[in-house]
C-alpha cells in the first residue's frame, strides 16, 4: 500500500491525523483516541484491504460529525494514493455490530460518496453471531463488476458452508 499524505488530510480534517506505529491517529474534542489501519488481504485474488478503525480509549463515543469527516477523508486519501479495494467488518465488541454497521454506512452513503464508490453489505453468521461486512471500491474501477460478484460470491459460499456446518452438527 502507498503512505497516504497526511498533510493532505488534514487540510480539511476537523481533527489532526497522523502516523503512530504504522496507524493512522487522531483525538477528539472530548478527549477520544482513534486508531486507522489498513491491512492487505488477498481474498478477491487482486489489492484489496482491511479498514479498521478502533476506539483506543475505549470510552462510549458522542455522536460527533468530525470523526465522520476525519475517516472519509482518510478514505479518500487511501483511494487517492491505492486504486484498491476497501474490506469493511464491524467490530463485535459489546455486541454492538449492528449500530456500527449502520453508522458506518450513514457516514459513507452520503450523496458524495455514491458518486465516487460502490458499497456492498453483507451480513454473515458466524457461531451465532451476526458479522456484519462491506467492500468499497471505486465506481470508475476497471474491474468493479468482477469485484462486486467476487464478493458475493465468497459471501454466498461462506454462508452457505456455515448453514451446511450448523446442519451438519444437528445432526449428530
Amino acid at each position: 500500500m502507498k503512505t497516504l499524505d497526511l498533510s493532505q488530510i488534514n487540510i480539511l480534517a476537523p481533527y489532526p491525523v497522523w502516523y503512530e506505529e504504522g496507524e493512522i491517529m487522531f483525538k477528539t474534542d472530548y478527549n477520544i483516541l482513534y486508531s486507522i489501519a489498513f491491512e492487505l488481504d488477498d481474498m478477491l485474488n487482486l489489492k484489496a484491504y482491511w479498514f479498521r478503525i478502533t476506539n483506543r480509549s475505549r470510552k462510549k463515543s458522542p455522536n460527533d460529525k468530525k470523526i465522520q469527516q476525519t475517516v472519509i477523508l482518510v478514505i479518500e486519501e487511501f483511494f487517492r494514493k491505492n486504486p484498491d479495494i476497501l474490506l469493511y467488518i464491524c467490530d463485535t465488541a459489546n455486541e454492538q455490530q449492528a449500530q456500527r454497521d449502520r453508522l458506518f454506512l450513514r457516514w459513507f452513503n452520503g450523496y458524495e460518496q455514491k458518486k465516487k464508490y460502490a458499497i456492498r453489505t453483507a451480513t454473515v453468521i458466524d457461531e451465532g453471531c451476526p458479522n456484519y461486512v462491506s467492500i468499497i471500491v471505486p465506481i470508475l474501477h476497471p474491474q468493479l463488476e468482477m469485484i462486486i460478484s467476487t464478493f458475493e460470491s465468497e459471501i454466498a459460499m461462506f454462508q452457505n458452508n456455515k448453514y451446511k456446518e450448523h446442519n451438519s452438527w444437528a445432526m449428530h
